[in-house]
């Protein structure tokens, strides 16, 4: 939503200023299909070029989802910490018990009740893993810690690949402009003998092209970058949150304290309250009971 008020500004700024101080619309409507062939034509094709099949991909998704928003909202974060509790509260009761649920998480009872974190594959792993390396007793904490975060970097990296190929297509659509601008240039020499008033017209056409690769980098393309790396900024939090939490369980930290580590690291915005979160926990007790 914010997206698309955001592009309403910027063309009633932009426009609404050409057409306030004088400027008429005419040569830029007329050239504007030619000039977005172009410059939208030869960005695409270096995209295609410079990208695997899967980052192609994903790129699409990613874009969809700088459109649709972060992916976990402040109900999922609480969800987080409740199923997260469970398994920790059921893996001091029953290790036993526990290794059914990681082991086999789409059967899972205690799974079952968050069906979309159920449904995300990296969470769902991250979580299993951790849990299962939790019960092999290892002699230090430490050595789990160091490979969550390897993952979490090396996942993270792999997220950001989509925003980082739009930032190079962003980046290169002012030249892509000079190109459209030159090729009209070399356009206009061609008919240097028609009248000025039909040469001006053609000399405007050519610098629209200029002017639509930087209007696209700097109005459109770099800020969808930036919104992309965002949302992949806010939803890595999450998956933080896990590693907060498991590894405050591999430290044995009573189940209350590793949840409430979890929720000091939720990002304000999404952090659970605490006398709701102890209810709800409250809850999840007497029902195990």
């Amino acid at each position: 939503m914010f997206i698309l008020i955001g592009i309403a500004i910027v063309l009633v700024m932009v426009f609404g200023g050409y057409l306030g101080s004088g400027g008429t619309m005419g040569i830029i409507l007329k050239a504007l299909p030619f000039e977005m062939v172009m410059i939208g034509g030869a960005a695409f094709g270096a995209f295609v070029i410079a990208n695997q099949l899967g980052v192609i991909k994903d790129t699409g998704r990613g874009i969809s989802r700088a459109f649709k928003g972060p992916k976990w909202t402040p109900e999922d974060y609480r969800d987080l910490l409740c199923l997260l509790f469970e398994l920790i509260w059921l893996a001091r009761q029953n290790p036993v018990a526990v290794e059914e649920h990681f082991e086999n998480p789409a059967e899972s009872t205690i799974f079952a009740r968050y069906p979309k974190i159920q449904g995300d594959h990296d969470a769902i792993e991250l979580i299993c893993d951790t849990m299962r390396a939790a019960s092999m007793n290892y002699d230090d904490p430490h050595q789990v810690e160091e490979v969550i975060d390897k993952r979490l970097e090396a996942q993270k990296r792999h997220a950001l690949h989509p925003s980082h190929a739009v930032q190079v297509v962003a980046d290169s659509l002012p030249a892509l402009g000079i190109v459209a601008a030159v090729l009209g240039i070399i356009k206009t020499m061609g008919a240097i003998d028609e009248p000025p008033d039909i040469l001006g017209k053609m000399i405007g056409s050519a610098l629209t092209g200029t002017f639509l690769g930087v209007f696209l980098a700097y109005c459109f393309v770099g800020p969808l970058a930036g919104r992309m790396q965002a949302i992949v900024e806010e939803d890595d939090h999450f998956f933080q949150l896990i590693r907060e939490v498991l590894i405050a369980n591999l430290h044995a930290h009573p189940a209350n304290i590793c949840i409430e580590v979890g929720r000091q690291n939720t990002p304000h915005s999404h952090r659970p309250d605490f006398s709701d979160l102890e209810e709800a926990l409250r809850d999840l007790k007497k029902n195990a009971a």
